[in-house]
Protein backbone atom coordinates (compact mmCIF):
# COMPACT_ATOMS: atom_id res chain seq x y z
CA UNK A 1 0.00 0.00 0.00
CA UNK A 2 1.37 3.63 -0.96
CA UNK A 3 2.25 6.28 1.94
CA UNK A 4 -0.79 8.46 2.95
CA UNK A 5 1.63 11.05 1.45
CA UNK A 6 1.06 9.99 -2.16
CA UNK A 7 -2.87 8.85 -1.09
CA UNK A 8 -4.06 11.46 -0.07
CA UNK A 9 -5.12 14.17 -2.11
CA UNK A 10 -4.46 17.27 -0.23
CA UNK A 11 -0.47 15.90 0.27
CA UNK A 12 -0.69 14.18 -3.18
CA UNK A 13 -1.28 18.05 -4.81
CA UNK A 14 1.93 19.36 -2.80
CA UNK A 15 4.00 16.61 -3.22
CA UNK A 16 6.32 18.33 -6.16
CA UNK A 17 6.02 21.73 -5.12
CA UNK A 18 7.40 20.53 -1.45
CA UNK A 19 10.14 17.73 -3.23
CA UNK A 20 11.20 20.63 -6.22
CA UNK A 21 14.55 18.92 -6.77
CA UNK A 22 15.00 16.32 -8.66
CA UNK A 23 17.95 16.18 -10.06
CA UNK A 24 18.37 12.79 -9.37
CA UNK A 25 16.64 11.67 -12.22
CA UNK A 26 19.41 13.30 -14.91
CA UNK A 27 20.82 9.81 -14.32
CA UNK A 28 17.76 8.00 -15.51
CA UNK A 29 17.31 10.37 -18.85
CA UNK A 30 21.18 9.61 -19.64
CA UNK A 31 20.16 5.78 -19.44
CA UNK A 32 17.26 5.91 -20.94
CA UNK A 33 19.06 7.76 -23.82
CA UNK A 34 22.37 5.31 -23.40
CA UNK A 35 19.95 2.30 -24.17
CA UNK A 36 18.21 3.53 -26.86
CA UNK A 37 15.19 3.20 -24.85
CA UNK A 38 11.61 3.97 -26.81
CA UNK A 39 9.30 2.41 -24.49
CA UNK A 40 10.01 2.32 -20.49
CA UNK A 41 7.66 1.55 -18.02
CA UNK A 42 7.90 3.70 -14.59
CA UNK A 43 7.06 1.73 -11.55
CA UNK A 44 5.86 3.68 -8.57
CA UNK A 45 5.84 6.74 -11.40
CA UNK A 46 3.86 9.04 -8.20
CA UNK A 47 2.75 12.25 -9.65
CA UNK A 48 4.78 11.46 -12.70
CA UNK A 49 7.71 13.47 -12.93
CA UNK A 50 9.95 11.17 -14.70
CA UNK A 51 7.40 9.50 -17.00
CA UNK A 52 6.32 13.05 -17.88
CA UNK A 53 9.76 13.60 -17.90
CA UNK A 54 10.56 10.87 -21.18
CA UNK A 55 6.97 11.52 -22.95
CA UNK A 56 8.11 15.16 -23.69
CA UNK A 57 11.34 13.40 -25.61
CA UNK A 58 9.33 11.46 -27.58
CA UNK A 59 9.91 8.25 -25.66
CA UNK A 60 6.57 5.98 -25.03
CA UNK A 61 5.74 5.64 -21.42
CA UNK A 62 3.22 3.47 -19.25
CA UNK A 63 3.30 4.78 -15.39
CA UNK A 64 2.38 2.53 -12.58
CA UNK A 65 1.59 3.41 -8.90
CA UNK A 66 -0.48 1.83 -5.96
CA UNK A 67 -1.61 5.69 -5.05
CA UNK A 68 -4.59 7.11 -6.58
CA UNK A 69 -4.16 10.58 -5.81
CA UNK A 70 -0.44 11.19 -6.84
CA UNK A 71 -1.59 9.21 -11.12
CA UNK A 72 -4.84 11.72 -10.48
CA UNK A 73 -1.87 14.69 -10.13
CA UNK A 74 0.01 13.05 -12.83
CA UNK A 75 -2.64 12.83 -15.33
CA UNK A 76 -3.80 16.64 -14.84
CA UNK A 77 -0.30 18.03 -15.63
CA UNK A 78 0.50 19.62 -19.10
CA UNK A 79 1.38 16.50 -21.23
CA UNK A 80 -0.59 13.71 -18.93
CA UNK A 81 -2.22 12.62 -22.08
CA UNK A 82 0.97 11.13 -23.88
CA UNK A 83 1.38 8.91 -21.07
CA UNK A 84 -0.58 5.28 -20.17
CA UNK A 85 -1.28 5.32 -16.38
CA UNK A 86 -2.11 2.41 -14.43
CA UNK A 87 -3.57 2.13 -10.63
CA UNK A 88 -1.83 -0.99 -9.40
CA UNK A 89 1.37 -2.36 -9.09
CA UNK A 90 4.23 -4.42 -11.01
CA UNK A 91 2.88 -7.84 -10.14
CA UNK A 92 0.38 -7.70 -12.41
CA UNK A 93 0.59 -5.53 -15.80
CA UNK A 94 -0.42 -6.13 -19.41
CA UNK A 95 1.85 -7.52 -22.05
CA UNK A 96 4.17 -4.48 -22.68
CA UNK A 97 7.83 -5.62 -24.34
CA UNK A 98 9.29 -2.57 -22.88
CA UNK A 99 12.83 -1.58 -23.32
CA UNK A 100 13.39 0.04 -19.95
CA UNK A 101 11.63 -0.32 -16.56
CA UNK A 102 12.56 2.05 -13.98
CA UNK A 103 12.52 2.39 -9.90
CA UNK A 104 13.47 5.70 -9.07
CA UNK A 105 13.69 7.42 -5.97
CA UNK A 106 12.98 5.19 -3.16
CA UNK A 107 10.68 2.77 -4.90
CA UNK A 108 12.76 -0.15 -4.29
CA UNK A 109 12.87 0.44 -0.75
CA UNK A 110 9.71 1.23 0.05
CA UNK A 111 8.75 -2.64 -1.01
CA UNK A 112 9.60 -3.86 1.75
CA UNK A 113 8.15 -7.24 2.00
CA UNK A 114 10.43 -9.96 0.30
CA UNK A 115 7.05 -11.75 -1.42
CA UNK A 116 6.35 -8.47 -2.91
CA UNK A 117 9.95 -7.66 -3.49
CA UNK A 118 10.60 -11.09 -5.22
CA UNK A 119 7.24 -10.03 -7.23
CA UNK A 120 7.99 -7.03 -8.29
CA UNK A 121 11.35 -8.23 -9.76
CA UNK A 122 9.48 -11.16 -11.69
CA UNK A 123 6.33 -8.51 -12.82
CA UNK A 124 9.19 -6.00 -13.98
CA UNK A 125 10.76 -8.54 -16.10
CA UNK A 126 7.57 -9.99 -17.71
CA UNK A 127 7.14 -6.94 -18.88
CA UNK A 128 10.44 -6.25 -20.60
CA UNK A 129 11.34 -7.47 -23.81
CA UNK A 130 14.24 -10.14 -24.25
CA UNK A 131 17.37 -7.98 -23.63
CA UNK A 132 15.49 -5.00 -21.96
CA UNK A 133 16.94 -3.83 -18.83
CA UNK A 134 15.79 -2.75 -14.93
CA UNK A 135 17.38 0.12 -13.62
CA UNK A 136 16.89 1.10 -9.70
CA UNK A 137 19.06 2.43 -7.01
CA UNK A 138 19.16 1.62 -3.49
CA UNK A 139 21.43 3.34 -0.47
CA UNK A 140 23.88 1.51 0.76
CA UNK A 141 23.54 0.61 4.32
CA UNK A 142 26.91 1.42 5.29
CA UNK A 143 26.24 5.14 5.25
CA UNK A 144 23.26 4.72 7.38
CA UNK A 145 21.35 7.46 5.55
CA UNK A 146 18.63 7.66 8.68
CA UNK A 147 21.07 9.66 11.26
CA UNK A 148 20.67 12.02 9.10
CA UNK A 149 16.71 12.16 8.92
CA UNK A 150 15.58 14.90 12.02
CA UNK A 151 13.19 17.37 12.55
CA UNK A 152 16.34 19.96 13.28
CA UNK A 153 17.96 19.04 9.37
CA UNK A 154 14.51 18.61 7.51
CA UNK A 155 12.37 21.14 9.00
CA UNK A 156 11.15 23.55 6.21
CA UNK A 157 8.45 26.26 5.25
CA UNK A 158 7.64 26.05 1.72
CA UNK A 159 5.34 28.57 -0.19
CA UNK A 160 2.86 26.63 -2.45
CA UNK A 161 0.84 28.95 -4.80
CA UNK A 162 -2.88 28.43 -4.56
CA UNK A 163 -2.27 26.36 -1.09
CA UNK A 164 -0.25 29.04 1.09
CA UNK A 165 2.59 27.71 3.63
CA UNK A 166 3.12 24.33 4.52
CA UNK A 167 5.47 23.29 6.68
CA UNK A 168 6.85 19.92 6.91
CA UNK A 169 9.52 18.07 8.56
CA UNK A 170 10.74 14.28 9.05
CA UNK A 171 11.88 12.11 11.94
CA UNK A 172 12.91 8.34 12.40
CA UNK A 173 10.70 6.27 14.51
CA UNK A 174 12.26 3.33 14.57
CA UNK A 175 15.08 0.94 13.07
CA UNK A 176 14.80 -2.85 12.86
CA UNK A 177 17.37 -4.31 11.43
CA UNK A 178 16.95 -3.30 7.90
CA UNK A 179 13.78 -1.73 8.43
CA UNK A 180 13.57 2.00 9.12
CA UNK A 181 10.48 3.71 9.92
CA UNK A 182 10.28 7.45 9.78
CA UNK A 183 7.08 9.62 9.58
CA UNK A 184 6.97 13.11 7.83
CA UNK A 185 4.60 16.04 9.23
CA UNK A 186 3.11 18.20 7.30
CA UNK A 187 1.33 21.62 8.34
CA UNK A 188 -1.29 23.77 6.41
CA UNK A 189 -0.83 27.49 7.55
CA UNK A 190 -4.12 28.55 5.85
CA UNK A 191 -6.02 26.15 8.06
CA UNK A 192 -3.82 24.72 10.58
CA UNK A 193 -4.78 21.42 9.62
CA UNK A 194 -1.98 18.91 10.53
CA UNK A 195 -1.62 15.55 8.76
CA UNK A 196 1.24 12.55 8.87
CA UNK A 197 2.62 10.22 6.72
CA UNK A 198 4.44 6.98 7.82
CA UNK A 199 6.82 5.21 5.99
CA UNK A 200 9.50 2.30 6.00
CA UNK A 201 12.33 1.34 3.96
CA UNK A 202 14.34 -1.77 3.43
CA UNK A 203 18.13 -0.87 3.56
CA UNK A 204 19.14 -3.59 1.24
CA UNK A 205 22.78 -4.85 0.84
CA UNK A 206 24.46 -5.20 -2.65
CA UNK A 207 25.17 -8.55 -2.64
CA UNK A 208 21.65 -9.48 -1.31
CA UNK A 209 20.05 -7.64 -4.28
CA UNK A 210 22.12 -9.36 -6.86
CA UNK A 211 21.03 -12.33 -5.43
CA UNK A 212 17.84 -11.58 -5.80
CA UNK A 213 17.84 -10.10 -9.23
CA UNK A 214 19.79 -13.55 -10.78
CA UNK A 215 16.71 -15.52 -8.51
CA UNK A 216 14.07 -14.09 -10.74
CA UNK A 217 16.22 -14.45 -14.30
CA UNK A 218 17.97 -11.84 -14.76
CA UNK A 219 21.80 -10.73 -15.45
CA UNK A 220 23.34 -7.67 -13.43
CA UNK A 221 25.41 -5.62 -15.70
CA UNK A 222 26.30 -3.25 -13.57
CA UNK A 223 26.23 -1.49 -10.15
CA UNK A 224 27.10 1.91 -10.79
CA UNK A 225 27.13 4.94 -8.44
CA UNK A 226 24.67 7.67 -8.31
CA UNK A 227 26.14 10.63 -9.52
CA UNK A 228 24.50 12.99 -7.01
CA UNK A 229 24.64 11.09 -4.20
CA UNK A 230 28.28 9.83 -4.91
CA UNK A 231 29.36 6.83 -2.67
CA UNK A 232 25.94 7.00 -0.50
CA UNK A 233 23.92 4.34 -3.13
CA UNK A 234 23.93 1.32 -5.54
CA UNK A 235 22.19 1.57 -8.92
CA UNK A 236 21.61 -1.69 -10.31
CA UNK A 237 21.50 -2.08 -14.26
CA UNK A 238 19.83 -5.99 -14.95
CA UNK A 239 19.01 -7.27 -17.93
CA UNK A 240 16.65 -9.97 -18.94
CA UNK A 241 18.61 -12.33 -20.82
CA UNK A 242 17.09 -13.00 -24.42
CA UNK A 243 15.39 -15.81 -25.24
CA UNK A 244 17.44 -18.74 -24.95
CA UNK A 245 19.77 -17.50 -23.12
CA UNK A 246 20.69 -17.40 -19.18
CA UNK A 247 21.82 -15.11 -16.89
CA UNK A 248 25.66 -15.14 -16.61
CA UNK A 249 25.47 -15.63 -12.79
CA UNK A 250 29.29 -14.11 -12.94
CA UNK A 251 30.15 -11.26 -10.34
CA UNK A 252 28.64 -7.94 -11.14
CA UNK A 253 30.96 -4.97 -12.47
CA UNK A 254 32.39 -2.63 -10.03
CA UNK A 255 30.38 0.46 -9.25
CA UNK A 256 32.21 3.24 -10.50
Amino acid sequence: MADECFRHPRLAAVHDPLDPDRGDLDAYLRMAREFGARRVLDIGCGTGVFALLLAGRGIEVVGVDPAGASLEVARAKPGGDRVRWIHGDATALPPLRADLATMTANVAQEITEPDAWRGTLRGARAALRPGGRLVFETRDPARRAWEEWTREASYRVTDVPGVGAVGSWVEVTGVSGPLVSFRWTYVFASDGQVLTSDSTLRFRERQEVEADLAAQGYAVEQVRDAPDRPGREFVFVARRPRDGAEPSGGRAAPGA
